[in-house]
């Protein structure tokens, strides 16, 4: 069994095409369990999953409700519950592939691979420095995701055991709260990124600086600083590791800045 998470928050325009998704996933629709965990939204979005789970009767949906606490929260409020023997991540405002679930168990299930997180391409982008792609695939270490995370939520999905030899998301962290948690996972599992996009992720539109959590750089800023922090103090990283990290993060949020100074201004003529 696949166990889909999907943490929501005010998403009554996208939560149905998000479902909508996962029922027109190629992979038996018998062989998933949908948890929606709806955290303190305050439009429509739970009558709009209540009608839903009412019209589709032949998928196995749960709609969860708690206060508002972040989608490390509700993730981890999903993940407490799943039965499936995989794990896959879902937002309420992105989409999938038809194909996406019966590509990447395919994968999980060549015995020469012995995968344990799989990510995938999102919205037609390329993979980039420091991922190199070998039939079809890029490894994910932690010494690359300090770099660069090019394993978008949506887009995962893993074994259960990473839940066993890893626990769960930071349930107080917001921002950068994906990465911190991939790093954790590569220290006891392997993990790859398919390259095939397969993933349509907040409608298509640019992330950083622009759409969804990740359009707030400034606590985007904050939240890779803590993951760095919190990386030290496990001696992950020693302190020249620390120290030179901090500049890069520095200067590549100022980067971030600049170009969407950059794409914004271009926007508006």
């Amino acid at each position: 069994m696949v166990s889909v998470i999907i943490p929501m928050y005010n998403a009554a325009q996208s939560i149905v095409s998000a479902l909508d998704s996962v029922k027109n996933q190629t992979f038996p629709l018998e062989k998933f369990e949908i948890i929606i965990v709806n955290d303190g939204s305050t439009d429509e979005s739970a009558s709009k999953v209540t009608a839903y789970i009412k019209d589709h009767s032949q998928l196995n949906i749960t709609l969860l409700h708690q206060k508002n606490g972040g989608v490390s929260s509700a993730r981890n409020t999903g993940l407490r519950i799943a039965k499936g023997d995989y794990i896959a991540l879902l937002d309420a405002d992105d989409e999938w592939d038809s194909a996406k679930t019966e590509k990447q168990i395919q994968y999980f299930e060549n015995s020469n691979l012995k995968i344990d997180f799989l990510a995938t391409a999102r919205n037609n982008n390329k993979i980039l420095f420091p991922y190199r792609i070998k039939n079809g695939l890029a490894e994910i270490t932690f010494k690359k995701l300090l770099i660069r995370n090019e394993a978008q939520p949506s887009t995962v999905m893993f074994r259960k055991k990473v839940l066993e030899n890893t626990g769960y998301f930071d349930a107080e962290q917001r921002y950068a709260e994906d990465v911190n948690y991939w790093m954790k996972v590569s220290l006891k599992n392997k993990m790859y990124i398919l390259n095939e996009s397969l993933v349509l992720v907040g409608k298509g539109k640019r992330s950083f600086g622009v759409s969804g959590l990740s359009a707030n750089l400034p606590e985007m800023a904050k939240g890779f600083k803590k993951n760095l922090k919190e990386m030290y103090d496990l001696k992950e990283i020693n302190f020249i590791q620390y120290t030179t990290f901090k500049l890069f993060y520095k200067a590549k949020y100022l980067l971030l800045l600049l170009r969407t100074f950059y794409y914004n201004l271009n926007r508006t003529k």
